[in-house]
């Protein structure tokens, strides 16, 4: 009797070794992937890109704003960091500047980044890092 005792108790705690330690651990980023990068057109940063990431098998898109050096992340929703894993749709697109005067923005990059947009990416569990070298031609 002791030793079936020893024995359940013995399973009892390898199991539990095994579902908290075998990979179950959730992602910092809870059901989302992490995704930051640098956007760069003709080898330059290019900053005031907007990278709108959208999922092929549907759901919410996740979008960035890179900055000065080109550097961007994802926000999925309000504070939320992160993009849903899997396959996506990507459209960068120039955000107008700033002016006081109403004027028709000319985008600067080619349709193949944003209305006809040629850009795929996969988005996977935990820190993505991805990068756009855009060109013109």
């Amino acid at each position: 009797m002791h030793q079936a005792k020893s024995s359940l108790a013995g399973l009892s705690v390898a199991l539990l070794v095994v579902l908290v330690g075998g990979g179950c651990t959730p992602s910092p980023y809870g059901d989302l992937g992490l995704v930051t990068g640098t956007v760069t057109y003709e080898g330059q940063p290019y900053p005031n890109a907007m990278v709108l990431f959208t999922p092929t098998a549907g759901g919410r898109p996740s979008r960035g704003i890179s900055d000065e050096s080109g550097k961007y992340e994802l926000i999925y929703i309000r504070t939320t960091r992160g993009a849903l894993p899997g396959d996506h749709t990507v459209m960068i697109t120039t955000v107008p500047p700033p002016s006081e005067e109403r004027k028709i923005f000319k985008e600067t990059l080619p349709p193949r980044y944003n209305t006809r947009t040629e850009l795929q990416h996969t988005v996977e569990l935990g820190e993505n890092v991805i990068d756009f070298d855009l060109k013109k031609k």
